[in-house]
Order: C-alpha cells, then sequence, then structure tokens
C-alpha cells in the first residue's frame, strides 16, 4: 500500500496568496468535518485524502472536535499520515482548531489560555505531528478577554507548535480587534474562516475588510450541507446526511422557497456547461467574491474529482452575475 503522489499534481490546481502573507493555498481545500471519524471507512478515507493530493489539494483542515467521536478525524489523518503522507509534509498545509467542547469541565471548550495550550497539545498528539500549519481559535468567546485568547495564539506560534494563527466565526468587529492584537504582537492574523455560500452570504461583510487587514478568507459549507448540489430538489434521500445526521441540516431547514432558488441557478449552471456544485463553487471563488480558498467536503473520491473541475471555469460575465443575484433576492 506504499503511496507515490502524482508527479503532475501541481499541475492543475490554482493557488493564491493569502491575505498579505507569504504562504498561498489551493482554491480548494478538503475538510474533514465528515466521513474521517472512528466509524469511517478508513480505506475510503485515505483514499479521498491520497487522491485530493494528487489533484493539488495540499491543504487539509480539521478540527479537535471533528469525528464522531470528538478527536477522531484528527487521530484518522495521523494515521495516513504516518502511513503514506510523511514523506510529503513539507509539501502540506495541516490546519485545526479548538474553541467548541472537547472534554467536561470549565477548560474544555471556549478561549481560555488553559484551553488552547491544551487543546494544540493534544492536537498534535493525535495527528503525531511536531507542528501544524494553520491554529484557529474556532469560535469567538464572551466570557474570556480577546487579549487572553489572542496572546495564547501568540505564544503557541512562538512554541513552534504552528506556522500561522487564524479565526473563526468572528463578526466583523471582533475580527478586526483580533487582527489589530496579533498585529501588534508581531503574529498577523492569517485567515478568516466562516460558513459562505451562495445561500449563505451573511459573512459578506467579514470578507470585506479582510484584505485592509491583510487576512485572507476560507469557506466552509460553500454547497450549503449539500443543498447546492440539487440533490433535495425531488425529495430527500433516505441515505443522505439529513436523515442519518440532522445536527447541521435537517427537514425543517429545507424549505421550498430555497428549492425553488436551488432549481433556478441549476438552469444557470446547465448553460454555462456546470453542475450545480460546480456553478456554487465557481460563485464562492469569483475573483468579485474575494474569497481565497473554499473547503469542500466528500464522501468519496469522486465527489473531489467533480468538484474540482469547477475551477476550469471561475470567470463570470456581468449578466451572470445579475440573474444569480436576481435568484437570490
Amino acid at each position: 500500500m506504499s503511496y507515490t503522489a502524482n508527479e503532475k499534481r501541481y499541475d492543475v490546481m490554482p493557488y493564491r496568496r493569502c491575505g498579505r502573507s507569504g504562504l498561498k493555498l489551493p482554491r480548494m481545500s478538503l475538510g474533514l468535518w465528515h466521513n474521517f471519524g472512528a466509524k469511517a471507512d478508513p480505506d475510503n478515507a485515505r483514499e479521498m485524502l491520497l487522491g485530493s493530493f494528487d489533484l493539488g489539494i495540499t491543504h487539509f483542515d480539521i478540527a479537535n472536535n471533528y469525528g464522531p467521536p470528538d478527536g477522531a478525524a484528527e487521530i484518522t489523518f495521523g494515521k495516513i499520515m504516518e502511513s503514506d503522507l510523511r514523506p510529503y509534509r513539507d509539501e502540506m498545509i495541516i490546519s485545526t482548531k479548538a474553541g467548541y467542547y472537547m472534554w467536561p469541565g470549565p477548560y474544555g471548550e471556549w478561549g481560555s489560555r488553559k484551553q488552547l495550550m491544551a487543546s494544540i497539545d493534544q492536537s498534535l498528539s493525535r495527528m503525531g505531528l511536531d507542528y501544524v500549519d494553520i491554529f484557529y481559535h474556532h469560535r469567538p468567546d464572551p466570557d474570556t478577554p480577546l487579549e487572553e485568547t489572542m496572546q495564547a495564539l501568540v505564544d503557541i506560534v512562538h512554541s513552534g507548535k504552528a506556522l500561522y494563527v487564524g479565526i473563526s466565526n468572528y463578526n466583523p468587529e471582533d475580527t478586526r480587534r483580533a487582527a489589530n492584537m496579533l498585529a501588534e504582537k508581531g503574529v498577523p492574523c492569517l485567515l478568516h474562516q466562516m460558513s459562505y455560500s451562495m445561500l449563505n452570504r451573511d459573512n459578506q461583510a467579514v470578507i470585506d475588510i479582510l484584505p485592509e487587514l491583510g487576512m485572507g478568507s476560507i469557506a466552509f459549507s460553500p454547497l450549503a450541507q449539500g443543498l447546492l448540489t440539487g440533490k433535495y430538489n425531488s425529495g430527500i434521500p433516505a441515505d443522505s446526511r439529513v436523515m442519518t445526521d440532522g445536527r447541521f441540516l435537517n427537514k425543517d431547514r429545507i424549505q421550498e422557497e430555497q428549492l425553488d432558488k436551488v432549481r433556478r441557478l441549476e438552469d444557470v449552471a446547465r448553460a454555462r456547461g456546470q453542475s450545480l456544485a460546480q456553478l456554487a463553487l465557481a460563485w464562492a471563488l469569483r475573483e468579485q467574491g474575494g474569497v481565497t480558498s473554499v473547503i469542500i467536503g466528500a464522501s468519496r473520491l469522486g465527489q473531489i474529482e467533480e468538484n474540482c473541475r469547477a475551477l476550469e471555469r471561475l470567470d463570470f460575465t456581468p449578466e451572470e452575475l445579475a440573474k444569480i443575484d436576481a435568484i437570490l433576492g
């Protein structure tokens, strides 16, 4: 089962500089939020990771609580890293996060120095790594001074356990405050990770301020938990995530008004020679949008390969954008 990477892996994937840093990210990154937990098929997980790297996807996005159970995705990644990807470590960007619930008691979540320092050590142990490339604070903590959280991120970089730091799910005001605090301490904030898609544009205000802060942006759920694949247009499949795991998308959230928009977007995609998913990914990565990279999730390698074909056409005419805006309202 020895693995040798595709020699042409860098020929097709475009990369974009992240803010004012020297780091470039692939326009598509692979997320391990789903399908890398303890009950996932290990051969399928391996195939997705190695197949993604063969496509030029160098960035793998994880969090300490990804599973299930919590921590399992990091363990899965660590096993594949050790068995196959170790020779390519210097070609990879590995990110993880902390801030959501991980263990009992007052130090198992949020943003205290205690929580973040313990979390980075645990994550490195689970993955078998000396350092991660990017370490995020996963969500704002209303009860911990932002100064404490940012100082912990600075010290994690100074300790050599992370090369860069980022934030996730912060509003525009706190994003600006966090970026300024980090800059004052000589550790610029590299990246903001937020939910963003055609059906969820709430974070456009965050994306818009990032260039002036020198930060990049990376979008998760660019396919709106599968709504923008069209698979729910004619009903909810019995084996879909909605039926098997309704924590993040459930039947009550799939409204006919949304589905009508999705069906009309399919017409736009068809006219462009793309699938609906490819249209949605291209829209998120469009030049006018300002997103550095999108995080795609998958249950099999074929989905990743199909999604990457969105990169063949990221250009939009003014007429196409106007039509999309009219559909989205």
